[in-house]
């Protein structure tokens, strides 16, 4: 039996993920750590033995862990991690940070993050993922990211390092990002608040928001985010594929794509993983047999069926 480290965070064996994702659903992690700072992370990481493997977790908001759960250790950032500082035009915030919370301080500070506004998650996964909508990425404004490798160094990324493309980055493996820094352009804070109020009514109008969901379920085959604007082009948007594949609305088990947008994917109650991620497949085989296009999913899925 592999003996851990001792920390002085949190280390919880058997931790059941399912209570850590929006989506509800998975099992457990062999084990669940919550540093209780960056020193803690780093000696943690260097004395872990390398055959161990460590998955960083954010708020579970775009995430399916399968329903035999994780065999590693999770690495979850709490407090301390989720500080916001601003200053000479430049947002530092932790990984933990939610990404709406950024939004509104930098909004204050008269800096423009709005698209975060609306984005479901934290900071870490913001820039793991190179999150966007209303035509701005995470990237467009990323000046650079500390971040903790598998062997506990503290190592600063710039965005070469990261290579950002479209819903992806190349975080090395193993490392868990504890914050970033972005330079966004400057707007005037009233105007700021008031865009980010529209974006909050324009989503929970048009997207399942009450739902149990994990965001948007597959990449939009155009390689780009929906703008928001009037000139918006559907053509190749995933939940226009989905429409016209009749999958608007299907279910499988507990599992249903939402019948107010059809890239939502919704656990509606008692859905597994199992179903949630083969609802999915579902979905991809119908769009491709209808349209030649083959979906990719935005949602990760870990773990073991």
């Amino acid at each position: 039996m592999t003996t851990l480290p001792t920390p002085r965070g949190r280390l919880t064996e058997g931790r059941n993920l399912s209570e850590l994702t929006w989506l509800r659903v998975g099992g457990p992690a062999d084990y669940l750590f919550q540093p209780a700072d960056v020193t803690d992370l780093q000696d943690f990481l260097r004395d872990l033995p390398a055959s161990v493997a460590v998955f960083p977790m954010g708020v579970g908001s775009n995430l399916i862990v399968r329903d035999g759960g994780l065999r590693a250790v999770v690495i979850r950032l709490g407090r301390g991690f989720n500080n916001i500082e601003i200053d000479s035009g430049e947002v530092t915030a932790g990984a933990a940070a939610l990404d709406a919370h950024v939004a509104r301080r930098a909004a204050d500070a008269g800096l423009d993050l709005t698209f975060l506004r609306t984005i479901p998650g934290s900071i870490g996964g913001a820039v793991r993922m190179n999150a966007g909508c209303y035509g701005s990425y995470t990237a467009d404004h990323f000046v650079r990211a500390q971040a903790v490798t598998r062997s506990g160094e503290l190592v600063t990324l710039t965005a070469s390092d990261l290579n950002f493309q479209y819903r992806q980055s190349d975080l090395p493996d193993g490392a868990v990002l504890i914050s970033a820094t972005f330079a966004p352009p400057a707007g005037e804070a009233a105007a700021l608040h008031a865009r980010m109020e529209d974006q909050l009514a324009k989503r929970d109008a048009t997207q399942p928001t009450k739902d149990r969901s994990a965001g948007s379920t597959f990449r939009n085959p155009a390689g780009f985010s929906s703008t928001g604007k009037a000139d918006d082009v559907h053509d190749l948007k995933a939940w226009k594929v989905i429409q016209d594949a009749g999958m608007k609305g299907a279910t499988r088990g507990g599992a249903q794509m939402s019948p107010k947008h059809a890239n939502f994917l919704i656990n509606t109650g008692d859905a597994t993983a199992a179903d949630l991620e083969g609802l999915g497949e579902e979905v991809r085989k119908k769009v491709y047999d209808s349209s030649g296009i083959t979906l990719e999913w935005e949602i990760m899925r870990i773990g073991e069926k």
